[in-house]
């Protein structure tokens, strides 16, 4: 593909971004509400359940609720790359 192809874009003028770049940017930046807004209601869910469960209203819907916000936003921070790695994806485990 011509758009993945590093010499082209080593080519392309300073300030503008490749078509498959602004692509991924922009389905990066339409995920990123849907990571945290999921992780939040799975995170109370389990708290609900639990709650049913232990029949300790309302503490757990809010401890994993507010451990699922967290959650999503660190993921948040992973996906965009502005996390402690540097920036650099797939890191060794």
């Amino acid at each position: 593909m011509p758009a993945d192809d590093p010499e082209s874009q080593r080519n392309a003028p300073p300030g503008r971004s490749s078509p498959a770049s602004i692509q991924q940017q922009f389905a990066i930046a339409l995920e990123l509400p849907f990571v945290l807004v999921t992780s939040v209601i799975v995170g109370g869910a389990f708290g609900y359940l639990l709650d049913r469960w232990l029949h300790t209203k309302p503490f757990g819907m809010l401890i994993l609720g507010a451990l699922g916000f967290f959650a999503g936003v660190r993921e948040i921070v992973k996906r965009t790359g502005k996390g402690s790695d540097g920036g650099k994806s797939g890191s060794a485990r």
